[in-house]
């Protein structure tokens, strides 16, 4: 199973993403994590990227595509993979497409975890997390039993800069402008699957598996 993963800021994906990774035995592959580990290992492409960063420049597609190229050639993707924050737009989509031609490693599905705005909204920006300890709440899922304090150390909750209001907007605006296209682009290539992302994790696993032909 190869897969590419897409879905909004709070959607959920990465808990599915867990899920795919127990059930099949393929590994998960983040943008983020291989460019944070090849900075931290110091590699020609990790050295190449912190160039960039240092500058406050966004990384090269060229950049993270190698990344990508020299994660898939690993033994554990032989079985497939799970790419997770790339690609984010078509751009990237079509590079991505040439790589992965070139590897002999074409996707078999885009697999999309669609949550209405408001949904995300409330979980997004209903998080709370404890100064102390880290534990994290949601007002609206998951309230703490006493407002403003931590169930496990009764340490002080407070909000994210990340997680209020307007930030959210802004990062869900920008998501559905890059996004909206990317879905085009692998409906016209006949390999997109949604899902709905709402309901229990298990409930949502269960579509994503039916969606991806019950393998």
């Amino acid at each position: 199973m190869r897969l590419v993963l897409l879905g909004a800021p709070g959607a959920g994906k990465g808990t599915q993403a867990k899920k795919l990774i127990e059930k099949y035995a393929i590994p998960q592959i983040s943008t983020g994590d291989l460019l944070r580990a090849a900075v931290s290992a110091g590699t020609p492409l990790g050295k190449e990227a912190k160039s960039y960063m240092d500058k406050g420049e966004l990384v090269p597609d060229k950049v993270v595509l190698g990344m990508v190229e020299e994660r898939l050639k690993k033994d554990d993707c032989k079985k497939g993979y799970i790419l997770d924050g790339f690609p984010r737009n078509t751009v990237q989509a079509e590079a991505l497409d040439k790589m992965l031609t070139s590897l002999k490693m074409p996707l078999d599905s885009a697999l999309s975890v669609d949550v209405p705005f408001e949904d995300l909204m409330k979980r997004l920006t209903g998080r709370r997390t404890c100064k102390a300890c880290g534990q994290m709440f949601n007002v609206y899922f998951n309230a703490p039993k006493k407002e403003g304090k931590c169930d496990k150390c009764n340490g002080d909750l407070f909000q994210r800069d990340d997680d209020k209001e307007a930030t959210i907007k802004k990062r869900l605006e920008v998501y559905n402008s890059q996004t909206a296209p990317l879905m085009d682009y692998y409906k016209k290539k006949g390999i997109l699957k949604a899902v709905a992302g709402v309901g229990s994790i298990d409930a949502i696993f269960d579509k994503v598996c039916a969606a991806l032909g019950g393998k």
